[in-house]
């Protein structure tokens, strides 16, 4: 009798969790965009105006966030399974990342210069296997190595699955699973359901 191959859970594979530094942009690519569509997001959308992308990479949104990997603190990680690029965490202090630092929607909730996690993805094919989770403590370590006094993230807590148009906010049980804690629920909404604000204290 034949049995279908077990794909190998996440947390008995080899993962390794690495800033998304300009050597790594084609790792990025392979996970965010493979097809390298040119009006795809490139998880510049929070970070950069159209004037700044026009400036950083002549409005070739790859490039602006080529030059954005080339700055001292990278603009989050890449988590490599078996040496796959399989994920992606946009990570940074929050001052870093415009759109977030003035929303009115998600509001500090005090005077700590905290970093925020504002998009997640795992490629097809390894979701569902404990990545997100291994990633997002990657991204954790990451922020402390950097002096990061706390990380925040705002996720939703759907029911039931997540809408996957939407599944780049992450869920609550998701960062609960590696020590964050609701700390409040902001004004903005994803698939109809408040942003957590959440935090894990470093």
């Amino acid at each position: 009798m034949t049995t279908t191959p077990r794909v190998p859970d996440a947390e008995a594979a080899s993962i390794e969790i690495k800033p998304l530094i300009e050597e790594r942009m084609e790792d990025f690519a392979a996970v965010v965009n493979p097809n390298k569509r040119e009006t795809h997001c490139w998880c510049l959308s929070h970070r950069l105006s159209a004037r700044e992308i026009k400036e950083r990479g002549a409005g070739d949104r790859f490039a602006a966030m080529r030059s954005l990997s080339s700055e001292p603190i990278a603009p989050g990680v890449i988590a490599y399974q078996n040496e796959v690029p399989v994920g992606w965490c946009s990570i940074s202090p929050r001052s870093q990342i415009p759109l977030l630092a003035k929303s009115k929607l998600i509001r500090p909730v005090d005077d700590v210069d905290v970093w925020s996690i504002s998009c997640m993805v795992v490629r097809p094919g390894y979701r569902r296997q404990g990545v997100n989770r291994r990633m997002l403590q990657g991204a954790v370590d990451y922020a402390r190595s950097l002096g990061a006094p706390a990380v925040e993230a705002y996720p939703v807590d759907p029911e039931g699955r997540m809408d996957l148009t939407m599944a780049f906010v992450g869920t609550r049980k998701m960062f609960e699973q590696v020590g964050f804690e609701v700390i409040g629920v902001s004004d903005a909404q994803a698939s109809r359901m408040p942003r957590l604000i959440m935090r894990r204290v470093l």
